[in-house]
């Protein structure tokens, strides 16, 4: 299956750069190019790209605002955010907007491949540690009423008590192993919890479960 990529950039030699490594791929190919949010937003309407490389800092609309758009209006789109340091509020921003990841801009190839192919495959690039970090570092910037994909009290109280259990271990940054050995479940169980967690709260991935546990009040920051 080849995975097609949108690039946003608002400096064309980027642009050029990120082709240049897509087209050497047998699995990839390059949907569009855009230099600002808002072309992002028509293309992505127009060519249902697999996954978007969306840089932030663009005149006009920027990528926050983009990311937020097209994952409400194109569902089955992933959105991997190019940011220039892994501790950056608008880092965060892009995670809180529903994108799946993000990058450092001067990641090798073959970090930026591994990936669009997570992301493209369903699985979140940034490590849940990772988010807890960029969380706790701008918690003053989370709503105080709740404000995650699934909203609410209302989304908390559809989960079991062994699911919340399990979603504040992910929201704490821990892997599916680790959530076995603290609450004494079989690895697979957790997995299947997990995958029943995202269907409930209707979430992406575990990225968004720990911005959605930090959104609801079910962790607090360190």
């Amino acid at each position: 299956m080849t995975i097609r990529v949108l690039l946003v950039d608002d400096q064309p030699l980027l642009r050029v750069a990120f082709t240049l490594v897509l087209d050497s791929q047998p699995d990839m190919a390059v949907a569009g190019e855009a230099g600002d949010g808002a072309e992002a937003v028509r293309l992505a309407a127009e060519q249902r790209p697999d996954v978007v490389l969306m840089d932030v800092r663009m005149p006009g609309m920027d990528g926050i605002e983009a990311t937020r758009r097209i994952v409400e209006h194109c569902p089955d789109t992933k959105v991997l955010i190019l940011t220039t340091f892994d501790l950056d509020e608008y880092a965060f921003a892009g995670l809180r907007a529903g994108a799946s990841g993000f990058l450092l801009k001067n990641a090798q190839p073959d970090e930026l491949l591994s990936a669009i192919r997570s992301v493209a495959a369903g699985d979140a690039v940034v490590a849940p540690r990772i988010t807890r970090l960029l969380l706790d570092t701008f918690a003053s910037h989370l709503p105080t009423d709740g404000g995650g994909p699934a909203r609410g009290e209302q989304a908390i109280e559809a989960l079991t008590a062994r699911e919340r259990s399990v979603l504040v271990q992910v929201a704490r940054g821990l892997s599916n192993s680790e959530v076995a050995a603290e609450l004494y479940l079989a690895e697979a169980t957790v997995k299947t919890h997990v995958s029943r967690i995202l269907l409930k709260l209707g979430l992406r991935d575990r990225v968004q479960a720990v911005v959605f546990a930090y959104e609801n009040r079910l962790v607090r920051p360190a």
